[in-house]
């Protein structure tokens, strides 16, 4: 606009603070220029005005000390000029600025200094600015009330709508009410797009936080990467934004993530001195370290946060971060009746407030600790009112509903309560996880249901039937992999700049010159397997919610005659239920640390055996590998009773996973994630139709997977043969799908940080889990002759991610690969051995049993070969 008069310069200050408010990108430079002009030759209102609209545009990038500056003058010249409404005005602001710095009291004073002064025009303001802090102190019903009045009066500015709309909708997902919150963010969300796209922004974040919490967290990680967008495009700080999504990740346990998105929060605000927010990202990481098994951690930031809290007056916060520490101290085996009386007012604090959510952690964390104090009686009152809060709240909140029904259970001797509450929450659990778009989530998410599962578990146990305690542990067993998402949904582009940044680490020498070139790589890498994840996170999921469970006749009749064998992890100690063909038994094999102890020094061992070490050296280490062997034997099989000879179908659990179970048993042995999983790929084996394409893959750099292939070649004449330069991923995964045969020599790579991005080295680059799995290809059967291709790797909650589960899941029948890096040129004679077995019918249980035996065990690298290949699948 043009600008003639002192008039002029007053309106022109205030349409710029309306701008800075919508559009700070925009307008703050804007704000500033006005600042500069009017302070050479302008009237005291329009610079005091002037002033306020730059603090606020100072305010938006999270400098709130240098807004309280430019306010603090803005006050003054409007005190010595008598500009009462102006003054006004710039209080109100100043008492925003003055929260976000944690000064709630200074924030009151000046709201009450504000409302003698202010405009009757601007009245609507004053009662909005209040509004939030009473929001902020945590005296939500009075906030919502003036939110509803604001919105229903007919002289409220549409950008004070769209932020009353917003906050409401806050409030009513912290009641429970998230199909009201989110209509109010419908509202607030189409006037938002008229008004400016800070504001867009902020409604886009507040909707995914209300849709994370009223537990649809597919839907709100998407969300929030749209938040995200929307806040780089407003040119606002992502503090806030790291703050609420930190929540999202942690309920999704993503937890590195969340913590990476909580610390970067914390930091963020420290470094702009905005201790409000500050202390609520404090309180995430506080949270996370929890989650992460740290209470010490967990005990410093949570006691950090609460101080923080109480300098600022925020009651209901201080009581969140009290309950926090009070868990810590629990976590750590150092709580007191001090710890208890603390939790009790953390109870009642949440409680009164209507926010369910909130309370139902609060009184199972006060049960869990009078309990450890051996009060039974207000133990068991804490949980079950838990109970009770927790009907009609959101899946994860009535889980740990569940978990807080069943703890009280036991501390009453009630085994049949325990099995209900269990059951109860894990079938939430199975509604939820279905919900999940990618395995890794559904992985991740059965993490949520250990504690149930344990619990259902020790009373099956206890009550000594083996079916009941088989149909458990299945209960709990590798259900991510069950739900099979169709393929698609990964950017090719993405996949092949991974494979050309593994083609330019390849190139790279080693030494400390390359370190410089190595790392931006790898933080290029990073990026983009982050891109991907992210990308399966985003995806639409129309998946089924499938049973887990296989009842006994199923599994006996594609037993035929095969022993079962299935571990689980109790506490510490290992238990087995044995299926045999006309009995079942249950066998408790004591603590699982021995265990631990003896799989370690097996695979010291074995690493040692792979490299050219003096001949004293191999021997002592081959020594220590049959007593591994041998003592993982008496520990893990000697005491089922089990007929030596008997053809074995192992399920582990936890860290037996990553044995080399083939080495432990002198008979055929096949493993799978879990009963049910074996058991669908034995009926895959039966209704095959017979033999089809046989394909024979040679990966680069491998001297071994050359001979291999050759004589692999000449025992099927009209297999598909592809070798350097020719085996590119896009090639062998259209000769995988529908193969009946194929046999992968290929460099493998085990990447348990991510076990997605696990990979087999192809001509052109790395062949990832994940691409894997959204290419959607199955052959019937695969022989990975690839080091730590076998090596799945095991989450909370009995779930296993890796190519062997992720073949299985997709309907591969059978399949052979190693837990640990294997000699290449040692492992040619063993893989042919294999192939002649398996030419002639044999199952790749069988053919792996009669291979292996052929080998030359006094040679260092048969014997690791002879340890580490297992057979997986029933075909």
């Amino acid at each position: 606009m043009e600008i003639e008069t002192p008039d002029d310069l007053v309106i022109h200050a205030r349409r710029v603070h309306e701008g800075v408010i919508a559009d700070p990108r925009r307008y703050g430079p804007i704000a500033a220029e006005l600042v500069r002009t009017v302070r050479r030759s302008g009237p005291p209102e329009a610079l005091a005005l002037a002033l306020r609209a730059y603090a606020w545009a100072e305010r938006a990038r999270l400098a709130a000390a240098p807004a309280r500056k430019l306010l603090d003058e803005a006050a003054r010249i409007a005190r010595r000029h008598k500009l009462q409404h102006v003054l006004a005005d710039v209080l109100m602001s100043r008492a925003a600025v003055n929260q976000e710095l944690g000064r709630l009291d200074s924030a009151q004073h000046d709201l009450d200094a504000a409302e003698p002064l202010v405009a009757p025009d601007r009245a609507v303001e004053l009662t909005f600015q209040r509004a939030v802090l009473q929001q902020n102190i945590g005296l939500l019903a009075p906030a919502a009330v003036a939110y509803r009045d604001l919105l229903s009066g007919t002289g409220t500015p549409d950008r004070t709508r769209v932020i009353a709309g917003n906050n409401l909708a806050i409030i009513e997902a912290q009641y429970g009410r998230h199909p009201e919150a989110l209509r109010r963010l419908d509202d607030a969300g189409t006037l938002a797009r008229k008004v400016g796209p800070a504001l867009v922004a902020m409604v886009i974040e507040t909707r995914a936080w209300a849709t994370v919490h009223a537990g649809r967290l597919a839907d709100g990680v998407r969300l929030f990467d749209d938040a995200a967008h929307a806040f780089e495009a407003a040119g606002l700080p992502l503090g806030e934004h790291y703050v609420e999504y930190a929540d999202a990740l942690m309920d999704l346990r993503l937890i590195p993530e969340a913590t990476a998105a909580a610390r970067s929060a914390a930091e963020q605000f420290e470094r702009h001195g905005v201790p409000l927010m500050g202390a609520e990202a404090e309180l995430r990481v506080a949270q996370l370290a929890l989650l992460t098994g740290d209470p010490r951690e967990a005990e410093q930031a949570s006691a950090a946060a609460a101080r923080s809290f109480e300098r600022q007056g925020r009651r209901a916060w201080q009581a969140r971060a009290a309950l926090v520490h009070a868990q810590a101290r629990l976590d750590a085996g150092r709580a007191t009746a001090a710890d208890l009386r603390a939790a009790r007012r953390v109870c009642r604090t949440l409680e009164s407030q209507g926010t369910w959510a909130y309370a139902v952690g609060a009184y199972d964390i006060a049960g869990r600790i009078a309990a450890a104090l051996g009060r039974r009686r207000e133990a068991v009152a804490a949980l079950q009112h838990a109970v009770e809060l927790a009907r009609r709240t959101p899946v994860l909140v009535r889980m740990r509903g569940s978990v807080a029904g069943a703890t009280a259970a036991a501390l009453l001797g009630d085994d049949a309560g325990v099995l209900a509450h269990c059951r109860r929450g894990l079938n939430d659990l199975a509604r939820h996880r279905t919900a999940l778009p990618s395995v890794e989530l559904r992985a991740l998410a059965s993490g949520h249901g250990t504690e149930l599962g344990q619990l259902g578990l020790e009373v099956m146990v206890r009550g000594g039937s083996p079916p009941r305690v088989l149909d458990w542990m299945e209960r709990t067993r590798a259900a991510a992999l069950l739900a099979v998402e169709p393929p698609g949904g990964t950017d090719v582009a993405d996949l092949e700049a991974l494979r050309g940044i593994h083609a330019e680490l390849e190139g790279l020498t080693t030494g400390e010159r390359t370190v410089g070139l190595r790392d931006p790589l790898l933080a290029r890498q990073k990026a983009i397997e982050d891109r991907i994840r992210r990308a399966s996170w985003r995806r639409r999921t129309d998946n089924r919610q499938v049973t887990t469970t296989i009842r006994p006749a199923r599994l006996r009749a594609a037993l035929d005659g095969r022993i079962l064998v299935e571990y689980a992890v109790l506490h510490d100690d290992i238990v087995a239920v044995v299926v045999e063909p006309r009995r079942s038994r249950l066998v408790a094999l004591g603590p699982g640390a021995p265990v631990l102890e003896q799989v370690r020094a097996l695979f010291f061992a074995l690493r040692r055996l792979t490299r050219a070490l003096p001949e004293s050296s191999l021997d002592a280490a081959r020594l220590s590998a049959d007593v591994r062997v041998a003592k993982l034997r008496e520990l893990l099989l000697g005491p089922l009773g089990v007929p030596g000879d008997a053809e074995l179908v192992v399920v582990p659990a936890g860290h037996l996973h990553a044995l080399p179970w083939s080495a432990l048993w002198d008979a055929p042995l096949s493993l799978a994630p879990s009963a049910a999983l074996w058991t669908r790929t034995r009926e895959a084996a039966l209704a095959h139709p017979g033999p089809g394409p046989t394909v024979l893959v040679e990966g680069p750099n491998l001297p071994g997977a050359t001979t291999e292939v050759r004589r692999l070649s000449e025992r099927y004449p009209g297999a598909v043969t592809i070798v350097p330069p020719e085996s590119t991923t896009a090639r062998v995964l259209r000769r995988l799908d529908g193969a009946d045969l194929v046999h992968l020599a290929c460099h493998g790579w085990l990447r348990s940080d991510n076990p997605l991005f696990s990979s087999l080295v192809l001509s052109d680059g790395p062949l990832t889990v994940q691409e894997l799995q959204t290419s959607g290809v199955a052959p019937h059967r695969l022989v990975l002759a690839s080091c730590q291709s076998g090596a799945d790797v095991s989450y909370a909650g009995d779930e296993v991610v890796g190519f062997i589960s992720s073949l299985l899941a997709r309907g591969t029948a059978g399949v052979v690969a190693s837990v640990a890096a294997v000699p290449d040129v040692a492992a040619v004679e063993l893989m042919v051995a294999l192939h002649e077995q398996v030419a002639t019918g044999r199952t790749l249980a069988h053919a792996l049993h009669t291979a292996r035996a052929a080998l030359d065990p006094t040679d260092p690298a048969a014997y690791v070969n002879w340890c580490t290949f297992s057979a997986y699948g029933a075909a």
